[in-house]
């Protein structure tokens, strides 16, 4: 394990001092407001020196020397365990040239954090490098069950069609891989079809996110440029909401003329709560049918509200983020336009932690009491 941050002194006090630089909470359903802590900093960077022996190459590899971002996370043991993307560094590739694989990283107080010298989760020679290989594995999300098992939503990528996979674990570290969320469904009409951002529906119980069932059913919402829904009776194969046509139906779209006007994508696991289902979404702005003052492409931070028995209907939506790009390590890195990109949130020490990735490149948290 390797400290990221060393100064625990001066981390400690960069998360007492809250900064100005707060959420506006729109309505009273919403989660937050959250906050920054004053002076904020990355809690996770890349890593040029990180060693890992690859299990389908048998090469020593840099396996993330181009960036951590984008992360899931979880409570065990009163232990924080954070899973994010890093990428392998691969010549001067574009964005998703690269190869992903899931480390971890753990805080035992939400101010530092450890990570684990290799990846907890990578592409191996298994019944799933044909989908996983060589682009590698992106973007989780994570849930527990009541007892005690962790589901894995993640993203396959072999550099020809992303796709939304399932992965189970008892302890975190060792995981087993059940391939494509959909590939059951109607003799895998979804398989070669854009999926990915599985975010599964969870409640607090006894002080703890636990993956919610609701009418006997797990629920999931998932999928980008609209956000689709998606049950499951087992949490590993799933069916899509379709229309009575077979066709998928959105549960939440674009919307020009404010700041999620060029896509929505299903961000950390919403949350049941008494007003409903609370989902925290990545949203991106076209600046021409947008919001100008944003800018083109920026990734923000969006609130929406569904039933909580009829988790497909919108009963309301936030009109702006709660959560944008700000600060230098936010709009500087590989993705340049800027993001707030949102994918773990969890209950700690009586406050919400959630955690983004910025401008593809590292890891941040704000919190809300």
């Amino acid at each position: 394990m390797r400290f990221i941050l060393k100064c625990l002194p001066v981390i400690a006090l960069l998360f007492a001092n809250i900064s100005l630089q707060a959420q506006h909470k729109e309505k009273e359903w919403m989660l937050g407001p959250f906050h920054r802590p004053q002076n904020a900093k990355p809690i996770l960077q890349k890593d040029a020196a990180s060693r890992f022996t690859d299990p389908i190459t048998g090469e020593d590899v840099h396996w993330e020397s181009m960036a951590t971002f984008n992360p899931a996370a979880i409570i065990k043991n009163d232990t924080l365990f954070v899973l994010y993307r890093a990428e392998e560094k691969l010549g001067e590739q574009e964005i998703g040239g690269h190869r992903s694989r899931i480390g971890m990283a753990t805080s035992v107080d939400g101010l530092v954090y450890n990570k684990k010298a290799v990846p907890a989760f990578y592409p191996a020679e298994d019944d799933q490098k044909k989908n996983e290989w060589p682009g590698g594995v992106e973007d989780p999300r994570i849930v527990e069950t009541e007892d005690g098992l962790y589901v894995l939503t993640y993203t396959q990528w072999n550099r020809k069609v992303p796709r939304l996979a399932v992965a189970t674990s008892t302890d975190l570290m060792n995981w087993e891989k059940h391939g494509p969320a959909f590939q059951k469904h109607r003799e895998g009409v979804y398989l070669d079809r854009e999926t990915k951002s599985g975010a599964i529906i969870t409640q607090l119980k006894n002080g703890k996110l636990v993956a919610a069932k609701i009418n006997g059913k797990y629920w999931m919402y998932y999928g980008v440029p609209h956000i689709w829904l998606a049950s499951s009776e087992n949490l590993v194969d799933w069916e899509p909401i379709e229309t009575y046509e077979g066709t998928l139906a959105p549960v939440l779209s674009p919307r020009p003329g404010y700041f999620d006007s060029w896509l929505v994508e299903a961000g950390p696991p919403p949350l049941l709560t008494d007003e409903g289902i609370v989902m925290l979404y990545n949203a991106g702005n076209s600046q021409n049918i947008g919001v100008s003052h944003l800018g083109n492409r920026v990734y923000t931070g969006g609130q929406a509200l569904f039933d909580a028995q009829e988790p497909w209907k919108l009963l309301d939506r936030g009109d702006a983020p709660f959560i944008k790009p700000e600060l230098p390590f936010e709009k500087s890195g590989q993705y340049k336009d800027g993001t707030t990109f949102l994918e773990g949130l969890v209950r700690f020490n009586g406050q919400w932690y959630l955690y983004y990735g910025t401008a593809d490149s590292m890891v941040s948290v704000v919190t809300a009491k």
